[in-house]
C-alpha cells in the first residue's frame, strides 16, 4: 500500500510539472491595447512590455523577464 501512495504522489507531480510546463498564460501581465500607440500595439499593465499583433488579438506570452523588452 505505501508504494502505490508513492507513484500516486510521483504521477501528481508529474501531470502538474508537464501542465504548467506547457502553459505561456500567465497571471502577471494583464494586456491592455495602447490605441494611443497604434491600433496593432499592446501594453502590459503589470511590467510595460510592448508588443505588436496585427491580427488584433491580446499576446498570451509574458514578457516580465524577456531581454528585448520594450519600455
Amino acid at each position: 500500500m505505501p508504494i502505490l501512495l508513492v507513484v500516486l504522489l510521483i504521477a501528481v507531480l508529474a501531470f502538474a510539472w508537464v501542465s504548467r510546463r506547457g502553459s505561456t498564460l500567465t497571471r502577471s501581465c494583464r494586456w491592455r491595447q495602447d490605441r494611443r500607440a497604434g491600433a496593432d500595439v499592446w501594453r502590459c499593465a503589470a511590467c510595460g512590455a510592448l508588443m505588436h499583433r496585427p491580427d488584433g488579438r491580446a499576446p498570451n506570452d509574458c514578457l516580465r523577464d524577456h531581454p528585448e523588452k520594450a519600455d
